[in-house]
């Protein structure tokens, strides 16, 4: 552990020889005042310096960078939101690749894969390991069209199980009721099926 500002103060008046620094003494507990402010300005700097680098901002920082976009990332982890900003601070005028736009959704922390369809001006976004609407998909929404150039029109496509999958894992309706699983829990439950295939 490093020392502090009190051991850093005695070391520099410690050759004067003029003041008593053992513990316990009024200079040592003035030094121990002074050092102590000295500690906490510096934990107070090195927080901000960390907050004004994407890298390492936490909480305000990445605050402040979301309030410089028209939506917030769709993510939980300080982790996910300093990627989600990352993606998004990279898009640009070539970032209209499918494979740009791909990186930049994941990048914000969007389980979601846009598609072209093979004709002009027309591409599909579906979601995959995602059953059904997924949840927040109004905030989704927004981003993708966001990120998406604005003359392309989007088809979002959403799947469910079929009866065949539902019934290879739960044979009778109570078998599903004992797991807690509604209608609907059944409909969209995922078992490494992607977009609904097995």
């Amino acid at each position: 552990m490093t020392a502090g500002h009190e051991q850093r103060l005695a070391a520099l008046l410690r050759p004067l020889g003029v003041y008593d620094l053992r513990p316990g003494t009024i200079n040592r507990g003035e030094l121990a005042a002074y050092g102590g402010a000295l500690d906490g300005a510096e934990e107070e700097l090195d927080h901000t310096a960390r907050e004004m680098s994407l890298t390492g901002a936490e909480d305000f920082g990445l605050e402040r960078i979301e309030a410089l976009l028209p939506y917030r990332p769709v993510c939980q982890t300080a982790g996910q939101r300093r990627q989600a900003l990352a993606a998004l601070l990279r898009i640009g005028g070539d970032s209209f690749t499918p494979e740009a736009v791909n990186d930049t959704l994941l990048g914000c922390g969007i389980n979601a894969r846009a598609e072209e369809t093979g004709r002009p001006g027309y591409v599909e976004v579906r979601f995959p390991r995602v059953a059904g609407i997924p949840e927040g998909f109004g905030r989704m929404r927004a981003i993708i069209e966001e990120i998406l150039p604005s003359h392309l029109d989007i088809t979002y496509v959403f799947w469910y199980n079929t009866w065949a999958q539902v019934a290879g894992r739960r044979p009778t309706w109570r078998d599903g009721m004992r797991d807690g699983l509604s209608w609907y829990g059944l409909a969209i439950e995922n078992d490494g099926f992607e977009d609904g295939e097995g």
